[in-house]
């Protein structure tokens, strides 16, 4: 067996490959740029031919970096999770572009859904709610919209963005993991298996859907980088992150702030229900027996600097908004709604837009980058109630992700939910957690709990201001919200 891990790491804004030791230390990595494309407001795809051709260079990159696939004990994968793809299963060609999570196209048709009252069923199935986020409505309105891909017939295959990647790596297996097919809003939770009711309606073909399997185990082999390397390990992006950040037990949250930010609490093993707007999810599944988490989902984190970097030129570069957000001594009244793609849990407006308001002379960018910073921490409170409410309170919350380099930021976290933040000193657990999940499959770890020895040192944020400057900020921004999405109060 080899002395290496090697991690398949697939977002939205980029693909990436990083090789880790058995002991948990990264010891390369290698990334390639995604590009995005909108070809209309709310649409975003990606090329699925793209993803495929970056990923095997960096992956590559890896291998050798190891010293040959000789050296790999085993793939891990993750991948961003409600981005589904189209092929050919004869060509292996894409027949589309992948429609990515973010896209909102199908916002119309989960209204209506809404309105007749299909909310509920899917929900207490799926675990989900009605929303474009999920990828069965971008199914159905591929099949629909692309007549390339409705009349592939029994050559199509439909998957998300780790089901595709396996397909190529393999040479043709069609798997997805339950954490994945979870995010589809198609997926039984109890059973852990397609609903044939839920595909009919959102007009998605069963029969070019994956197999659905655990979160570890050998699900076949690559031989494109020389010897045989097994991939053992997948899981949904955040599922991922999770399981790098230990949160094993029931009642530990872990908070990703990427492109979007999503916060899992562990939940056990039985599906959480809830009240509030939060989602029920796998957090992992091994040898058929699922754990489950509560989620809530914000469509807009790291995407939010990205934007006033690459849209608006408030800033050259991320790291400069730690130093403008304390070179002020507050937001000036600024508040900055970060609906650029609707608005996630828990308020579920897919129409809502984003909105700068409080805005005078006195202001300046400064303000405008402190109040995009500060957002994150305002959208996390919300969530904070909305799981409290569910009977899921947090009581310390585990932050990783690109953004949370930023100190100030870390520090806002804790200021503004009143409790201790906790930042591992590697902060790419999404990673991490898709290596421990291989080295399980492969049989380097016995269990979860074994394997969480990988995730190394914490630094801890302690909350520092007092209840009246929290409570101010959060009535701004509450008005600022309620502003977007026209709600009284």
């Amino acid at each position: 067996m080899g002395d290496h891990i090697l991690v398949i790491d697939e977002g939205t804004t980029s693909t990436r490959a990083m090789l880790f030791a058995l002991d948990g230390r990264c010891i390369a990595s290698e990334a390639a740029v995604l590009t995005q494309h909108y070809p209309e407001p709310g649409r975003v795809e990606h090329d699925a031919a793209e993803i495929w051709r970056k990923t095997l260079r960096v992956t590559a990159a890896m291998v050798a970096q190891a010293g040959g696939a000789e050296r790999i004990a085993a793939i891990g994968i993750t991948n961003q999770r409600e981005t589904i793809v189209f092929w050919d299963r004869t060509t292996g060609e894409p027949l589309s572009p992948a429609i990515v999570w973010q896209d909102r196209r199908t916002a119309a048709e989960c209204r209506a859904w809404r309105e007749a009252g299909e909310e509920h069923a899917v929900q207490a199935k799926t675990g989900l709610l009605l929303d474009p986020y999920f990828s069965g409505s971008k199914i159905g309105w591929a099949m629909r919209a692309w007549p390339e891909v409705a009349a592939a017939g029994v050559r199509l295959a439909v998957g998300t963005v780790e089901s595709w990647l396996v397909w190529n790596l393999t040479g043709g297996a069609h798997l997805s993991d339950a954490t994945n097919a979870s995010r589809t809003a198609m997926m039984d939770l109890a059973s852990g298996t397609w609903d044939a009711g839920l595909a009919e309606m959102f007009g998605a073909p069963l029969a070019a859907l994956p197999e659905i399997v655990d979160c570890a185990g050998t699900f076949g082999t690559t031989t494109a980088f020389g010897a045989a390397i097994p991939i053992c390990g997948l899981a949904g992006d955040q599922q991922a992150a999770s399981i790098g950040q230990a949160c094993l037990a029931p009642g530990q949250t872990k908070a990703t702030f990427g492109t979007g930010a999503f916060v899992l609490t562990q939940a056990g093993q039985v599906a959480p229900t809830s009240s509030h707007r939060l989602l029920s999810t796998v957090a992992w599944q091994l040898d058929g027996r699922r754990h489950y988490a509560l989620e809530g989902s914000v469509f807009v984190a790291g995407s939010l600097i990205q934007w006033l970097r690459d849209s608006l030129g408030l800033i050259d570069d991320a790291a400069q908004t730690d130093a403008l957000a304390r070179s002020v001594a507050n937001n000036g009244g600024v508040y900055l709604v970060p609906a650029l793609s609707g608005l996630g849990a828990p308020w579920w407006e897919p129409d809502a837009r984003a909105a700068i308001s409080g805005l005078s002379f006195s202001a300046g960018k400064t303000h405008v980058v402190r109040a995009a910073l500060e957002a994150m921490a305002h959208q996390a409170s919300d969530l904070k109630a909305a799981f409290a409410a569910d009977g899921q309170d947090w009581h310390l919350l585990r932050i990783d992700g690109g953004m949370v380099a930023n100190d100030w930021m870390a520090q806002d976290l804790a200021d503004m939910l009143d409790l201790t933040v906790e930042r591992p000193r590697f902060a790419e657990t999404t990673a991490l957690g898709a290596a421990m999940l291989a080295g399980i499959g492969a049989g380097v770890f016995a269990d979860l709990d074994a394997a969480s020895a990988m995730r190394g040192d914490v630094e801890c944020f302690e909350p520092a201001i007092g209840e009246d400057v929290r409570a101010a900020r959060l009535k701004g921004w509450t008005a600022a919200v309620r502003a977007v999405t026209g709600m009284e109060g």
